[in-house]
């Protein structure tokens, strides 16, 4: 088994070919079909003994098998594989190559993938493209891209989905604040992008003074204006 993990700067994948590639997957290769061999017409049909598997596996357990068969239609003879259900190697009827997300929520961790094209954009005020974008828009724009509707303000986005715990939070939840000292509501949002073995949660936004950036909760003016955190994808 082969294991690759994606790195944060990953972009979205959108096959298994790609995936591989981009090294977001854990895949196990599979052992490909056995091809029949074409014997001439003066070669004997081939045989498979005990002797011949140890020299080739060693002494360890035996697997059953059949000795392969010769069948003739006609022509040259050709050798018949051994039944599946007695297999040497692993061989399945399907040779592609087998693929599972190495994440616990892939939609996420694509999420924040596509969030994280969006850093370093300067801030504009109802803005929700690279040539500006404000807190809000950030975070519809990375959800448009899955065709995941969010509305437009912090403070309605802040009563979509579940609320969670701070210390539940995962790589691709919602985080709200209001840091807003005239107005007692929400009024800004990050998506999270990660949260350290430590605990550390880190997320992506848009700051009116800085444009859009990674920062942490750990930050006393981040743990001030926190408010609420909203799950809207995964479990």
């Amino acid at each position: 088994m082969l294991l690759m993990t994606l790195g944060v700067s990953a972009q979205i994948v959108t096959s298994k070919k790609e995936a591989i590639t981009k090294g977001s997957y854990t895949y196990t290769e599979k052992a490909v079909k056995p091809v029949q061999h074409q014997n001439t017409a003066n070669e004997k049909p081939l045989t498979v003994t005990e002797s011949d598997m140890a020299s080739l596996f060693g002494n360890g357990p035996v697997v059953a098998y059949e000795p392969v068969k010769e069948i003739r239609r006609g022509g040259p003879s050709k050798l018949e594989a051994p039944a599946k259900k007695n297999k040497l190697l692993s061989v399945t009827d399907n040779d592609e190559t087998d693929v599972a997300p190495s994440t616990d929520n892939y939609l996420a961790e694509q999420l924040v993938n596509n969030a994280m094209q969006f850093e370093g954009v300067r801030y504009r005020g109802g803005g929700t493209t690279t040539a500006g974008m404000d807190c809000s828009g950030m975070v519809t724009a990375t959800f448009r891209i899955f065709e995941i509707p969010l509305p437009r303000s912090s403070h309605e986005m802040a009563k979509e989905g579940t609320r969670i715990e701070l210390t539940e939070v995962k790589k691709g939840d919602l985080l709200f604040f209001k840091n807003n000292s005239r107005k007692n509501i929400i009024n800004h949002v990050g998506l999270v992008t990660e949260v350290t073995e430590e605990g550390e949660i880190k997320f992506i936004h848009a700051s009116s003074s800085s444009g859009v950036i990674v920062s942490s909760m750990n930050e006393p003016y981040h743990k001030r204006t926190f408010v609420q955190a909203n799950r809207v994808v995964g479990n």
